[in-house]
């Protein structure tokens, strides 16, 4: 297949989807948080300036990086001139969590080509896989499915990045303006907080936050955010250790 075919067919792709009505059913549902993470985006930009970084690498950041935690983990390390590998290690234990979401979404997107998964996967962030896998609990079995459960994906998760994108930049441009103290951060915590506890909709869910949540607090003192891994690592092992094997079936073979 030839770069302009392949090129062609990427943009009917991307015109399907859009005109899907589960793309703007995505999109509908991410406006109802993306206010909150926009205030996150704006502080994280004045974070990032007020660092040190210039305007160019800030910006480079937010449009490479696309992931705040681990930005605002890795700014105060960049102003205290700490190793690279330092800040390669901390960046890489804070986003942990996205091999988890990774591992959840592979029967979901395993039948796209490499370059469209790699795109997702740049594009998809905690808000936008936690609304997603709330709306489709199940990988998709054929054709329509697929290209309902994609469009509803792509339709939040481009909302999302312009929000986030369009709100950082905001924040680099005024950083001179706006305070740190103005603590606007806080609301896409908040708005995490809020769609996360709408999904603890089983005993077993709610157990397994709660027990993220103790091991994240216990383990806060971990350098490089390893109270992340070790929550993640909590929950999971309980998980396993609580959740009731399949009963095999038993059923003589017809």
């Amino acid at each position: 297949m030839t770069t302009a075919s392949a090129a062609t067919r990427l943009r009917h792709t991307v015109s399907r989807l859009v005109r899907h009505p589960e793309f703007r059913l995505g999109a509908r549902e991410m406006s109802a948080v993306s206010p909150g993470l926009a205030a996150w985006g704006l502080m994280s930009g004045v974070a990032m300036v007020n660092s040190g970084m210039s305007a160019t690498e800030a910006v480079a950041m937010t449009l490479l990086v696309f992931a705040g935690s681990s930005q605002l983990a890795a700014v105060p390390l960049i102003a205290a001139s700490a190793p690279v590998w330092v800040i390669l290690a901390t960046s890489f234990c804070v986003n942990l969590r996205f091999v988890v979401f990774s591992a959840h979404l592979r029967s979901y997107v395993m039948h796209l080509p490499r370059p469209l998964r790699l795109l997702t996967g740049y594009v998809t962030t905690d808000m936008t896989y936690v609304l997603f896998v709330r709306r489709f609990d199940h990988p998709p079995v054929d054709v329509a499915q697929r290209r309902a459960q994609l469009a509803y994906l792509w339709g939040g998760s481009s909302l999302n990045w312009a929000s986030w994108q369009a709100s950082s930049l905001l924040g680099i441009a005024l950083a001179q303006w706006i305070p740190m103290s103005w603590g606007l951060g806080f609301a896409g915590i908040l708005a995490l907080i809020g769609v996360t506890c709408s999904l603890a909709s089983t005993r077993m869910r709610r157990l397994s936050a709660g027990v993220a949540g103790a091991a994240a607090v216990a383990a806060f003192a971990l350098p490089f955010k390893l109270n992340i891994v070790v929550a993640i690592a909590a929950a999971v092992a309980l998980c396993l250790l609580l959740e009731s094997p399949a009963t095999p079936d038993r059923r003589p073979a017809e």
